[in-house]
């Protein structure tokens, strides 16, 4: 942590924290009457079910502020259609704190089709509907009709991305920044811990809202820009004269597609720290106006990498970007929590169930995480269609393992039900706690988006010894007698660390193993800055090698992202054959999902890569599918066995002279058009199966369930569907592999994007099981 700025703990107490800790923050004036309360400080507006849990946000922010003496209340899911739901608590003391939820509300309620979602995993009973489209707006409103001069802070995963001018999908237009929009008074962005108790105390200590200004992590409406700052003009791409041009962080780099091929040998370089040419604590950077936005899609990728550029908290200067008469001031990034700090903020007391009012309601996001545990935040993979890295940094924020196991303790002690199996130890990435850059001084003034693309930068450490101790520590915590990983691995940076691979194949797996590779071709990974086949190859031989040798039968599945941008009909095409010669069969898949602020948005809207340098004339163009029949096509190719799927395969086949592709041999990817009608299974569409998303079946290891020929051979593309209950993601559909320890798998939910099963844009696999052709021995395909 930067050494001037002082530890969130020590921050003088305000006078309510006379009243102490109360069991739930109130949502009502019944429960504020029960804790003496007269009025509240602060009352936080979510768009989520109130459960009082570190992994939902508004507990979260309501307990640290709570710690820091204010007197907190929630409103949760309130009607919007007036503002009355919005009074039920009085007016507050100081402010209203705005947030849509642990997801962007858009999101949430629309799949990457625009088709309403019926359902909402952080509402009681999964019942859809509960809160607005753009709920930050709405709220916002609501709050400024009930109590016209309460200042109010916007926060949260939704406001954080549109802190700047963007790009909409569900609109097709690039809007302005939420903040105007909903006629805030301040935006937090990130996390946000730090931020919000200085505005807290601030606002407290007598300051009026307008005069915060030049804090750290937040964006404010202003006239005019502050005085003592220098504006580096970044408006326009080509202007007459010397202009301000971000050198290309990849520069010297090759492409990743063959960098993973061979394990890398890297030889002592001295390290070159480069002075930023302008002091960044006095300079800012303009960015294009939002009404050159709206018209002009190369100018928006400019923009967008500018933006990317500035998000280092120790080098990222501050932004600014007109809207009609008025700037956007966008404050310097905010420095990560120290892991000092990190415990505090877990440390504190959380009741970890819902709110009584809801009583025997079940709430999906709540059961997924209540048995999971957080242990770190941010992610320095920076893909380009995750939106991570923009929300919590590329700084990775530990906590300490005592920590750690102090809220295992808590789970086994609080936690209603709890059967000894810790569903999670994991965060953004598996296997990124305590990993970071060796080089203190380097990372300070690094400007890279990623630190594993396209290649694992040679001064990151990727020593997971940190991970192991912790994950042997937490087995032998009393009462836990079994600890599951559920987050994502980042299975470039397992391979450098053999030995976490085997402790976490042996003792961490329970039957299945997920993992993103997101696609096999060069052109749609370089666009989404993951690396080569080369890499998943090496670490699914490691982990079969080390199930073998612990006695386990275990899986790995894979997430693909099908319709991403800079993806081809053939790139589709190629990934489909690799899911076949592989086994794999996607029960269901989902397009990718433009969300604000990811690099992927930016290239699908300009249909430019904003991670070169952008010029009129001289640019990367990428090729985008954004026409529905199009992106039909691309998630139709990831289900090439579904008959429902055959005849768009077929014409696309043709079309880009594949015909050879259409047939019954083994290399072919879907049958003649009359084998379409042989089984009323093969004709019924499978489309969608209960609640889970993803699932697949694998072709070595359950009887064959295709119809057999005259020869007793089972022809390609007669694959049965089948509706049996999976064993490892709760109710999603499809046969799983009957192996040993095939234990049910569920996702951690966090304050992200990806919380709760939250993979919007990408789809995920399971092994297949069949029977080998009669007169063959039995063996893996690969």
């Amino acid at each position: 942590m930067h050494n001037s700025i002082p530890p969130i703990y020590e921050h003088k107490k305000y006078w309510a924290e006379c009243y102490g800790i109360a069991p739930f923050l109130p949502t009502s004036r019944q429960e504020m009457d029960a804790l003496g309360w007269d009025s509240c400080d602060i009352i936080i507006i979510t768009g989520d079910a109130y459960v009082d849990h570190p992994s939902f946000g508004m507990a979260i922010i309501g307990r640290l502020l709570e710690a820091q003496g204010f007197r907190v209340g929630i409103i949760a899911q309130p009607r919007w259609s007036n503002k009355d739901d919005f009074m039920t608590l009085g007016e507050p003391n100081l402010f209203f704190g705005i947030t849509a939820g642990n997801m962007d509300s858009m999101i949430n309620r629309y799949t990457s089709d625009r088709k309403l979602r019926h359902d909402d995993a952080y509402t009681p009973n999964n019942e859809g509907g509960k809160r607005p489209d753009r709920a930050t707006l709405v709220y916002s409103q609501r709050c400024r009709e009930a109590y016209k001069h309460v200042p109010i802070v916007l926060g949260g995963i939704e406001a954080s991305l549109r802190r700047i001018a963007h790009y909409d999908y569900w609109s097709d237009k690039v809007r302005r920044s939420v903040l105007l929009d909903a006629k805030a008074d301040l935006l937090l962005f990130g996390n946000a811990e730090r931020a919000l108790i200085e505005v807290a105390h601030r606002l407290a200590d007598g300051e009026d809202i307008s005069e915060l200004t030049n804090i750290r992590g937040t964006a404010v409406n202003l006239v005019e820009p502050p005085a003592g700052y220098s504006i580096i003009d970044s408006s326009r791409i080509e202007k007459p004269g010397k202009a301000f041009v971000p050198t290309n962080p990849y520069e010297v780099e090759s492409n990743c597609s063959d960098k993973t091929d061979e394990p890398s040998e890297s030889k002592p370089e001295p390290v070159i720290v480069r002075p930023t040419r302008h002091d960044a604590e006095t300079t800012a950077v303009r960015l294009p106006a939002f009404e050159k936005l709206h018209n002009d899609r190369i100018l928006y990728a400019h923009a967008s990498r500018i933006m990317h550029l500035e998000t280092n908290p120790h080098s990222g200067r501050a932004l600014i970007q007109r809207h009609g008469n008025r700037e956007l001031w966008v404050n310097r990034p905010p420095f990560p929590l120290s892991t000092e700090e990190m415990d505090y903020v877990f440390g504190l007391y959380f009741a970890r169930v819902p709110h009584p009012m809801y009583g025997k309601a079940k709430i999906p996001a709540y059961d997924m995480i209540k048995t999971s545990v957080n242990i770190m935040r941010g992610c320095f993979g920076g893909c380009s269609f995750c939106s991570i890295t923009e929300h919590e940094g590329r700084i990775i924020q530990n906590r300490s393992q005592e920590s750690i196991i102090s809220e295992l303790e808590d789970i086994r002690d609080k936690v209603p039900g709890f059967t000894g199996t810790i569903s999670d130890l994991g965060g953004p990435t598996a296997n990124m706690y305590r990993l970071g850059c060796s080089i203190p001084k380097a990372e300070a003034s690094c400007r890279r988006p990623s630190c594993v693309f396209p290649g694992i930068c040679n001064k990151l450490n990727t020593d997971h010894k940190h991970t192991i101790d912790l994950y042997r520590a937490a087995r032998n915590v009393d009462g836990v007698k079994k600890i599951m990983i559920a987050s994502g691995v980042r299975y470039d940076l397992a391979i450098e660390s053999p030995e976490y691979v085997k402790e976490l194949v042996t003792h961490h797996v329970g039957g299945y193993l997920k993992i993103a590779p997101e696609h096999t071709e060069k052109g749609p990974l370089d666009k989404m800055m993951k690396p080569g086949m080369g890499a998943y190859d090496r670490f699914k031989e490691m982990f079969e090698k080390y199930s073998k040798e612990a006695g386990k039968k275990q899986y790995l599945i894979p997430y693909f992202i099908s319709a991403h941008p800079g993806t081809e009909d053939e790139d589709m095409v190629n990934l489909a054959l690799w899911l076949k010669a592989n086994s794999y069969e996607c029960d269901q898949v989902q397009n990718f999902y433009p969300s604000p602020m990811c690099n992927a948005t930016a290239m699908y809207y300009s249909e430019t890569n904003p991670l070169k340098r952008v010029k009129y004339k001289k640019r990367e163009d990428v090729p985008v599918a954004k026409g529905e029949r199009q992106r039909r096509l691309h998630k139709a190719l990831l289900r090439y066995h579904d008959p429902a799927n055959w005849p768009l395969i077929r014409e696309a086949l043709i079309n880009l002279g594949k015909k050879h592709l259409i047939g019954d041999k083994p290399t072919c990817l879907v049958p003649e058009e009359d084998l379409d009608k042989q089984t009323p299974a093969q004709r019924r569409k499978s489309g969608r199966h209960g609640a889970h998303r993803f699932a697949t079946k694998h072709t070595d290891s359950q009887p064959d369930i295709r119809k057999p020929n005259s020869n007793g051979k089972p022809k390609p593309g007669q694959q049965k569907s089948r509706n049996g209950n999976s064993s490892s993601t709760g109710t999603g559909k499809g046969r799983h592999p009957q192996g040993q320890n095939a234990q049910e798998n569920k996702t951690q939910g966090r304050d992200g994007q990806r919380s709760s099963g939250q993979n919007k844009g990408g789809q995920q696999t399971r092994p297949h099981a069949g029977k080998p052709k009669a007169g063959k021995k039995p063996t893996r395909r690969r």
